[in-house]
């Protein structure tokens, strides 16, 4: 019998097609599989920022620039609101948002054209900018400043949770309030955000219960009623109960309606939590389409945050991220007033 002699590139080809009803079948039972669900404590975790993590510096602190052998450089400052201190010969300097070894680079930097071998160092006086705002079903909503930084225990503590909404106990470390609710969510920016279930965390004793926050992070706190917030140019911001029949008209009425500086037909923000973890989205209603019959559905729910910006602020590119100085300059007196 004659043999048959198979050359290396048959058998490279006879195995492709041996082993492709068996890739297709894996490739089936893999497309099958059911969709897994993301972890939310990983969500916490990945949320939380690093606890070495360097200050960075923000509109409002107070520090002391010290350039060696240059007094007439060294001196106090307040970084202003746009996140420059001025000196001499040099102007301004922009330094929010940077640790204070970069801004310390950022000032030599600037000086360099006109001192050589200067050495800067900064020193934080005061911190103001490291702010919380905290909204929802507690006693005292409104802008909490701390000087390290912010746990959320800590936020909930001073911000006082409504007696009918708090449960007791917890064995999480750090800050324990009196009471706490049995979950909040936190905000970043316009379009992140985490659901905390609280009693959950306390009673299994983790750390997350207590987890850090960033500067500028919005915590509000739920409760057996439902609640919103209206932010902005309203002339009564605040929160406000969301009935069943609540329309985004009614609300907007209830808070006194919008101010002039708003003016005629300011672009409504609404940030809406949505159900995968670690995110949310903005929402923007033309005012005058509440005005209209056919305006659009607008589905509030407990926990959405609505803004309405001072006009101007409506012809370019807006987002959460600038929300907290904005509350900070036209709504903090309204909020603080209701403790």
């Amino acid at each position: 019998m004659a043999s048959v002699r198979v050359s290396p590139c048959s058998w490279l080809l006879l195995t492709a097609l041996f082993l492709s009803p068996l890739a297709c079948h894996a490739q089936s039972e893999t497309a099958s599989d059911p969709v897994l669900k993301p972890n939310p404590i990983a969500a916490l975790q990945a949320f939380e920022p690093p606890a070495n993590q360097p200050y960075e510096l923000g509109r409002g602190d107070a520090i002391t620039v010290d350039a060696i052998g240059r007094p007439e450089i060294s001196g106090k400052h307040v970084i202003g609101p746009d996140g420059s201190i001025t000196l001499p010969i040099v102007g301004s300097v922009q330094i929010a948002d940077k640790t204070r070894e970069e801004a310390s680079a950022a000032i030599q930097h600037a000086l360099s054209p006109y001192y050589s071998d200067v050495v800067v160092s900064i020193s934080v006086d005061l911190y103001t900018s490291n702010q919380i705002l905290l909204l929802g079903a507690v006693e005292h909503p409104g802008i909490l400043t701390f000087d390290k930084t912010p746990t959320l225990l800590e936020v909930i503590s001073r911000g006082g949770v409504l007696p009918e909404n708090t449960i007791t106990g917890g064995g999480a470390p750090g800050p324990r309030p009196t009471g706490v609710p049995e979950e909040c969510m936190i905000y970043r920016g316009n379009d992140t955000m985490v659901t905390v279930k609280l009693k959950a965390l306390l009673d299994s004793g983790s750390p997350l219960a207590n987890m850090r926050l960033r500067r500028d992070d919005v915590v509000y706190v739920t409760g057996r009623t439902s609640y919103v917030s209206i932010l902005g140019q309203v002339n009564h911001p605040g929160n406000l109960r969301l009935q069943t029949s609540s329309s985004l008209a009614d609300l907007l009425a209830e808070a006194g309606g919008i101010t002039e500086k708003a003016g005629r037909s300011p672009d409504i923000e609404i940030i809406h939590a949505v159900g995968s973890p670690g995110s949310a989205k903005t929402q923007v209603v033309p005012f005058k389409s509440l005005l209209t019959h056919n305006s659009f559905d607008v589905t509030l729910q407990s926990g959405d945050i609505i803004y309405i910006p001072e006009s101007g602020f409506n012809g370019f590119a807006y987002t959460f991220e600038k929300l907290a100085p904005l509350v900070n300059l036209f709504t903090v007196a309204s909020l603080l007033n209701q403790q």
